[in-house]
Parts: structure tokens; C-alpha cells; sequence
């Protein structure tokens, strides 16, 4: 039986360059030597736009629809072999060929078939996670592997560079874990000290009437995991994801003093705050928790405390939907002059919202700001009946 070589000689000598090219990329897509076919694949896209089998130094000099061509040629060739290496379990280096590709939902939907194990765990959470493919799958997978002091740490330094979708998916699941932790470390600790199981399945039902869990100080979860849990879940939205963030607080707000770590404004009482921001959007204590972030927007110095506590008041009223309020609090609590962290929507984004462009317009006429101006006059424009 001649080898692949004979055979490729013979091919070339009968059937010429392009069948040999083909038959080279048949061979090597068989014997599953995929960094080889990338570079036959590119040879071949090359050979059919006429250029250089090879690249050389000096570059190639390409009319524009030339260019097009070959991009688009080497992009599938990206595609076939990051396809290829990702089927074969090799995720880094599939990773490498789909990145320029630019097409994550294929390549979520090619991970997602992909069964974790102690072998690939890592490649999964670095393609996932750190390449951005899935951050909120690849988020969980970390969280599951590595605990939740190792999530936190990486919701911090990683999570936060991704969309608002990404961090809430994120935060929902780092709530929902340590939610989960804690009231099984209270019920723990209770059946240890009292008759029978507890029945509450809330933490604020198990600390009700039992202040000797907090004796001397005591803990039932890491503080700081705590804080840092209850301050990512201002994140939130849905009122299940909500409702265990309140409950999280309900536990803060028992522990000694000293595990009470202070937030920046408004959240410097942090437990405090964090419930009137949740129970604001289920519905509860509205009114007083608009009083308290309200106050704090008007009273806390924007010299020591920056743009953060008028930007939470203007995001809570958004989030219940009372857009014309938001708007007259973003004229008089947030100038022009004061740099935004971006916490709360902008003037213009709060008038699509509410559809009243009255104010802004005013607002920006007045303050002379031309581009904002002509800006919310299209707005509303499209806008009108």
C-alpha cells in the first residue's frame, strides 16, 4: 500500500496543485493534526486568490475585495479547526483559533456539550470566564471547584468588565450559595443547642428570638464573604434573587459590631441600607427606604463621597419605575460638572423610560449643553404621537 506521501506524488504529478492541496487537507483532518491543516487550509485559501502560497515579510499587496477574501477564507479556516480542537476536548487550543472567529454563541453552544471533569475544569472556567464566552457558566464552575472565597475575589477583579447580564447572573448564584451555606450552618448550630431540628428554612426566621447565636461575638459563615455577597446583590432585579439578599441582611444586622463592616456612602451601615434597597423593590417599606437614600443623596458631601449616593437615589427610583422623579433628582443632584460613576441611567435614557422629554430639554437648553439638547429633541421626536 503506497504511502501518503507516494500518494500525494502522484497527485500532483497527474492531478496538480489544487487536488493535492485537497488531498493533503483530507489526510491531515483524518489523522487529527489540526495546528497542521490550519496552516494547508490557509495555503489552499491563498492558492485560490491567486497570492503566494506562503506569506513572506514583505506582505502582500491586495486590492480591497482581495483582502475581503482572504480574511473571510482564513476565518473559516479558524473556525473549522477551533471546532475541530474543541470536539477533541483540547479547549485553550481550540479557543485560540474560534477567538478571532468572533462568534461566542458557537463556541458557548460547542462548551456547552462538553461534560466537566477534573482534567478540563480549568480549561472550561479560562475559556468560559476569563475569555468571556459564558461568564455567568464559567462564574458557576469557579464558584462550585473553588469556593466561595475564590469566586468573590474573581467577581471583583473579572466579573465586574462584563455586561450587566453577566454580573447579575453571577451575583444571583454567589447569593443563592451562600445563602444556602449559611442557613445550614444556623440550623446546625441550633439543633446542636436546642431539642429536634429547626423548621424555619429562612435566616430571618432562625435568628428571631434565638440573640444567643451572636453570644460573644460568634459567626456562623466568613463576615467578609458575607459583605461582599450582600453588596454584589445590589446587583439584582428579580424578586427571588431579592428576596434571599433581604434575608441575607435580616443575619447582618445580628452580628457583633465589629463584623459589620462599613461600605462607602450610601451603604456605609451597609446591612441597613442593603434592606431598605431590597425591600424598596419588593414592594416593602418603599417610603422609608426613599426618605433614607434620598437623604443621603442630599446630605453626604459630593467632595468626600463622589456621585455615588445621588446615583443610587436616581437608580432606586428607576427600578420602581417613578422616571419623572429620577429625572428631577438627576438635574438637581447630579450636574453636569459631577463625573458619574455610571451607576443610574442618564438624563436621556431616564426620558426614554418615562417618554417626557419636557424637562430635559429645558434642563439642557438651559444649561447650554447643545449636544444633549439636539440629542433629546430627536429622542423625542420619534417619540411623538
Amino acid at each position: 500500500m503506497p504511502s501518503i506521501y507516494d500518494e500525494l506524488q502522484t497527485i500532483a504529478s497527474r492531478d496538480g496543485v489544487d487536488a493535492t492541496l485537497d488531498r493533503l487537507v483530507a489526510e491531515l483532518r483524518a489523522k487529527k493534526s489540526y495546528h497542521e491543516l490550519f496552516e494547508a487550509l490557509k495555503i489552499r485559501v491563498r492558492r485560490k486568490l491567486g497570492l503566494p502560497m506562503l506569506y513572506s515579510d514583505s506582505g502582500d499587496q491586495l486590492a480591497p475585495a482581495q483582502r475581503n477574501q482572504l480574511e473571510d477564507g482564513l476565518i473559516e479556516a479558524c473556525r473549522e479547526v477551533g471546532t475541530l480542537l474543541l470536539r477533541e476536548g483540547k479547549l485553550r487550543e481550540g479557543w485560540i483559533y474560534l477567538r478571532p472567529v468572533g462568534d461566542k454563541a458557537e463556541a458557548e453552544k460547542l462548551l456547552s456539550a462538553i461534560a466537566v471533569d477534573d482534567d478540563n475544569a480549568d480549561d472550561l472556567i479560562e475559556v468560559l470566564l476569563r475569555e468571556g464566552v459564558d461568564p455567568a457558566r464559567g462564574f458557576g464552575l469557579l464558584l462550585e471547584r473553588y469556593g466561595t472565597c475564590n469566586a468573590i475575589t474573581t467577581f471583583d477583579a473579572e466579573v465586574v468588565r462584563y455586561d450587566k447580564s453577566a454580573q447579575q447572573a453571577a451575583a444571583r448564584l454567589l447569593v443563592r450559595k451562600l445563602h444556602e451555606d449559611l442557613v445550614a450552618n444556623v440550623q446546625a448550630d441550633i439543633a446542636r443547642q436546642e431539642t429536634g431540628h429547626p423548621t424555619e428554612t429562612t435566616l430571618e426566621g432562625l435568628v428571631s428570638e434565638r440573640d444567643w447565636l451572636f453570644l460573644e461575638n460568634a459567626y456562623h459563615i466568613d463576615t467578609t464573604h458575607l459583605a461582599s455577597t450582600v453588596r454584589a446583590a445590589r446587583l439584582l432585579d428579580s424578586a427571588e434573587d431579592l428576596r434571599l439578599a433581604l434575608d441575607l441582611t435580616h443575619y447582618g444586622r445580628q452580628l457583633s459590631k465589629q463584623y459589620q463592616y462599613p461600605g462607602d456612602e450610601p451603604f456605609v451601615e451597609q446591612y441597613v441600607a442593603a434592606a431598605f434597597w431590597f425591600q424598596a423593590q419588593l414592594g416593602e417599606n418603599v417610603a422609608a427606604a426613599l426618605e433614607y437614600f434620598r437623604d443621603k443623596a442630599e446630605t453626604c458631601d459630593p467632595q468626600e463621597c463622589g456621585s455615588l449616593p445621588a446615583e443610587y437615589y436616581v437608580e432606586l427610583l428607576t427600578r420602581l419605575e417613578r422616571y419623572d422623579d429620577a429625572i428631577a433628582a438627576s438635574i438637581k443632584l447630579l450636574p453636569g460638572d459631577v463625573q458619574r460613576v455610571g451607576i443610574c441611567p442618564s438624563l436621556l435614557e431616564l426620558a426614554e423610560f418615562s417618554g417626557h422629554y419636557t424637562k430635559v430639554l429645558e434642563h439642557t437648553r438651559a444649561h447650554e449643553d447643545l449636544l444633549a439638547y439636539a440629542a433629546a429633541l430627536i429622542k423625542a421626536k420619534r417619540h411623538a404621537p
